[in-house]
């Protein structure tokens, strides 16, 4: 197929056959077209990518129809066919990028025309490349049970067999991959190419890690090899790694390669034995003389070849012998010269994979060196670590002995900077007499220097006597030898002077000899003199040393003590400040918590009273002011967070709860005062983090201030005291006179509506007439018939009340007893207000239904609103009564009338719209019937309307309801199992 598409210049024959296959059906099938299509586009003629980008929707669709197999064949093919599109796309986009990648460095950068914008997108396009080709690798490893030896299997090596194209593609696109991220980087910030970095990171460890596996298999060990990625991927912060990146070479060997480089040297040899197959076949038809000279007729003709033309025949053979001889030659050669090359560029590419191997090799050495070395230092850090740990965690344990002892160590140290202060005053004094007696000491040498010089002289001087009396001595000696030889006759007298003069001179050598030791002896008394003052001079420089360097090391140890007592205080302090942080952070997260729950849907349902929440204001209040002592105590002793410790934390615990109370009271209160309340809580959170916040900061811990919260929690106090229902704080007089004012202003309401539905009818009889008139009486006098029954009602509660009074208060008085009984008391004030306000509401109705501005509608539900409010009456009245008492006859007897006189109001406000609509009804004489048709349409949208209007009301209604009742069980003191 390869050698074809370069012969037709093109793959229309290719496609031609492969459209008639059915590669829709046979699951092995396509993924073998998929091989044999991969080698075309990478090995295949130029003009294959054109041809084939035609046929791209339709293996797009192949891909998607393999792709509903979830395993198998079909999703292997679904994956192929989506990666074969990917290269398609990407050859047609980059049409400088052939079919195998091969492109030296000149080329990539003529490739991306020297915009940093071109190599941007050709990296993502890389990018997307490689990552089809990965997750066809994958994939190929995943169908496959690596607990076996597929690689030498059939069917292991028909899935493995594509995967020699897809590591070509790959290791190309790699080296491109890096040697384009460092070119990028070399232009544009490292902040933006953080995603390419992150995305190349991930592919090259799927990558290694592919080509280890592939590496491993039996299949690929004889067919190629596979380079080995470097251990650490590429540092592209740093640019001088790119002289560090060696390009990965796959080395296919020469069993593999042979085929494909002798394709011409086959093809020829297969001519050459087809056409002698069919010379020997025309031979044998036709006869060995014909076929070697077809076109010579002499033998036929009878005449005979001259030697001539048998020379030329003959040379003639010759020379076609040699000419296929030289042909078989040319072709021999070509084809050795072809198995050399070959056989040259293997070598080539195997001495550069024996090089990067040996590289990899050293690398890999040196970094498991370097491993090794950083190991051995980990370990020792380890080691060192570990003991400091333990050495820390003793002296951390001994830090508090310690600070209880460092005052008394301060103290000791104090005592002993005085000691020191008076010893050094004693040297002093010491080093004093040691000068005096320095100098007495110089005084003396003085002294003994002037005698052994007087001594000296007078030596001398006695030495130059006794001379000039040796002198004299031998000039008498001389005289007396002259007197002897003169005077020899007097030889007596000649012997007593000799004698005489020897005593004499035995007497000046005696006195030379005395001299001679005095003088050796006053010499010896000098040397012991200087000996000694020496030892005077050094004791006292040694004196003076030890002395100024036991001040120094005292001066020093008081240094070190003072900047151990000082590093222990500042290291208690940031201890001390690590609690605090701590602990505030902790507040925090439970501010926080409360806050998100406010939001949190189960909360909705919790419910709480004002009671509660001003008990729980007042609390956190009082925590505050508790909290600021605490707060200034620590600011004047940063080494004492005892006191605040605690106080953040009970701050954070009743802020917290005063959240959530609040948030429940404002489930049970009025629209206004719960947002108003809610609101508030969310503030006093917000400002609670802040105060908290503060107090984590070293440099805001000073200005933390929490009077905002304060100011928080007096609004929230001031709206639950709103929201507290009055009975709690009314005295018991007020309570007993609060219920005949409200009894007394009911019936006063009662009246004041019949008054005014009398006033409506008078003006209805003067200004209607007809239908309107009859529909306006008949709906205010059943109005009328409804105030007297209520008025009726409202007399025979009176008179109930009375009686349960008089029956039950006993020696008490009667707002005494109101009192006792305050649930029930609240529940007759709350059903007396009901019907003063339900009366004073239908007469507003009735009003506006007569002038007709109003609706029916509004004046039936007026009317069962007071049938409710009286039955709540009722019901609150006869709670205490006697079941045999006659007034309880004579209310129940008023509840019937009254709620007869209801279903009139209903009745008559019914009938009256039912008038007032037949009054109004529609003519359709006039109309077509496209008119009818869309006044039909119209009718029916109108309807469905209504019926989804009033299915929303009506949920409306229950929710409201369900509302009305929790508040006023809020207002009115409702207890879960109380009574009225």
């Amino acid at each position: 197929c390869i050698l074809g598409t370069h012969h037709e210049k093109g793959a229309q024959t290719f496609w031609s056959v492969v459209n008639r296959l059915p590669l829709s059906g046979n699951a092995v099938l396509c993924w073998k077209f998929c091989h044999v299509f991969h080698k075309l586009l990478r090995d295949g003629h130029s003009n294959v990518l054109k041809d084939s980008v035609r046929y791209k929707n339709e293996l797009s669709d192949m891909s998607r129809m393999w792709g509903h197999l979830s395993e198998g064949y079909g999703r292997l093919c679904s994956i192929y066919l989506k990666l074969l599109r990917t290269k398609m796309e990407f050859h047609t986009k980059n049409p400088r990028f052939p079919g195998n990648l091969q492109m030296s460095d000149r080329q990539l950068d003529e490739a991306g025309e020297s915009d940093v914008n071109n190599f941007f997108q050709l990296t993502v396009e890389m990018f997307d490349y490689l990552e089809c080709e990965l997750n066809l690798f994958q994939t190929v490893f995943n169908s496959l049970d690596m607990s076996r030896s597929v690689s030498v299997t059939a069917a292991g090596q028909c899935r493995l067999a594509p995967l020699i194209q897809v590591i070509l593609d790959c290791s190309h696109l790699y080296d491109y991959t890096v040697k384009l991220l460092f070119k990028l980087h070399s232009c544009l910030p490292a902040d933006t190419l953080q995603g390419h970095r992150d995305r190349f990171l991930e592919q090259f460890r799927k990558l290694k890690d592919l080509f280890y596996r592939s590496s491993n298999l039996q299949y690929f060990k004889r067919l190629i090899q596979i380079p080995q990625l470097p251990e650490n991927p590429p540092n592209f912060l740093r640019a001088s790694a790119l002289s560090e990146h060696i390009s990965p070479v796959v080395v296919i060997p020469a069993e593999a390669s042979s085929p494909d480089s002798e394709p011409i040297t086959d093809l020829v040899e297969m001519e050459t034995a087809s056409q002698s197959l069919f010379d020997n076949k025309f031979d044998d038809i036709f006869g060995s003389s014909f076929s070697s000279d077809p076109f010579n007729f002499n033998s036929q003709n009878g005449m005979n070849k001259d030697d001539k033309d048998r020379l030329i025949e003959q040379l003639y053979r010759e020379i076609g012998t040699l000419k296929e001889e030289l042909e078989n030659f040319k072709a021999e050669s070509e084809r050795r010269s072809l198995q050399l090359r070959g056989r040259i560029s293997e070598l080539e590419a195997e001495l550069a994979e024996q090089q990067h191997l040996k590289q990899q090799a050293l690398d890999e050495s040196e970094f498991l060196r370097a491993e090794l070395e950083e190991l051995k230092k980990q370990r020792e850090d380890t080691e060192k670590a570990q003991r400091s740990l333990t050495e820390i965690e003793r002296r951390a344990q001994a830090n508090e002995q310690r600070y209880s002892k460092l005052k008394e160590k301060y103290s000791e140290l104090v005592q002993n900077h005085a000691d020191l202060l008076r010893k050094n005053a004693e040297v002093t004094k010491q080093v004093t007499v040691a000068r005096q007696a320095q100098g007495d000491v110089e005084r003396e040498k003085k002294e003994l220097e002037d005698s052994f010089q007087r001594v000296s002289e007078q030596a001398q001087r006695k030495s130059q006597e006794q001379a000039e009396v040796l002198e004299t001595l031998k000039r008498e000696l001389a005289a007396s030898k002259q007197e002897l030889q003169v005077l020899q006759g007097t030889l007596e007298s000649s012997t007593q002077v000799g004698a005489e003069q020897s005593t004499r001179i035995a007497g000046l050598e005696q006195e030379r000899d005395s001299l001679s030791q005095v003088a050796e002896q006053h010499s010896k008394e000098m040397a012991a003199l200087r000996t000694e003052l020496q030892q005077l001079r050094d004791m006292l420089s040694s004196e003076k040393e030890s002395s100024r360097k036991e001040l120094e090391t005292l001066q020093m140890q008081l240094q070190d003590k003072e900047t151990a007592e000082r590093a222990l205080q500042q290291r208690l302090a940031e201890e001390q400040f690590a609690l605090l942080r701590d602990s505030a952070q902790e507040a925090e997260r439970m501010v926080q918590d409360a806050l998100s729950r406010l939001e949190d849907p189960a909360h909705i349902s919790c419910t709480g009273s004002a009671e509660y929440l001003l008990s729980r204001t007042l609390a956190a209040s009082e925590c505050i002011a508790r909290l600021q002592d605490a707060h200034s105590k620590y600011l004047s002793n940063r080494t004492d967070v005892s006191t605040l410790l605690p106080c953040v934390a009970l701050f954070a615990h009743l802020i917290s709860d005063t959240i959530l109370q609040g948030s429940a009271t404002s489930h049970m209160a009025p629209v206004e005062p719960a947002d108003r309340l809610l609101e508030m809580c969310k503030q006093c959170g917000s400002e609670s983090m802040s105060y908290l916040s503060a107090l984590q900061d070293p440099c805001s811990v000073e200005g933390a201030d929490c009077t905002l919260v304060t100011s928080c929690l007096g609004q929230i106090s001031a709206i639950g005291e709103e929201l507290r229902p009055r009975g709690l704080d009314m005295e018991q007089e007020e309570l007993g006179d609060l219920v005949d004012k409200e009894m007394a202003a009911t019936s006063a309401a009662i009246e004041t509506a019949a008054a005014r539905i009398e006033e409506m009818l008078s003006k209805a009889r003067a200004g209607d007439t007809g239908v309107k008139l009859e529909v306006n009486e008949r709906i205010l006098g059943s109005c009328t018939s409804l105030m007297q029954a209520i008025h009726v009602l409202v007399l025979a509660s009176k008179d109930l009340q009375r009686e349960i009074v008089e029956s039950g208060r006993g020696a008490a008085s009667t707002k005494e007893f109101y009192a006792k009984n305050s649930r029930w008391t609240e529940g007759l004030i709350s059903a007396s207000k009901a019907v003063g306000w339900g009366a004073t509401v239908m007469v507003d109705a009735a009003d506006l239904v007569v002038q007709g501005k109003g609706k029916f509608e509004e004046l039936m539900v007026c009317s069962h609103e007071i049938a409710a409010s009286t039955a709540q009456l009722v019901a609150a009245s006869k709670v205490k009564a006697d079941k045999d008492s006659a007034n309880l006859s004579k209310l129940q007897q008023a509840s019937r009338g009254v709620n007869q006189a209801t279903a009139s109001v209903v009745a008559s406000t019914k009938s009256g719209k039912s008038q007032i609509e037949e009054k109004d009804s529609m003519d359709f004489s006039s109309m077509t019937l496209t008119q009818i048709k869309r006044q039909e349409m119209d009718s029916q949208v109108r309807v469905l309307e209504l019926e989804n209007q009033l299915q929303k009301e009506r949920q409306k209604l229950g929710e409201l309801r369900k509302k009305h009742y929790e508040l006023a069980g809020v207002a009115e003191g409702w207890e879960e199992n109380g009574e009225y």
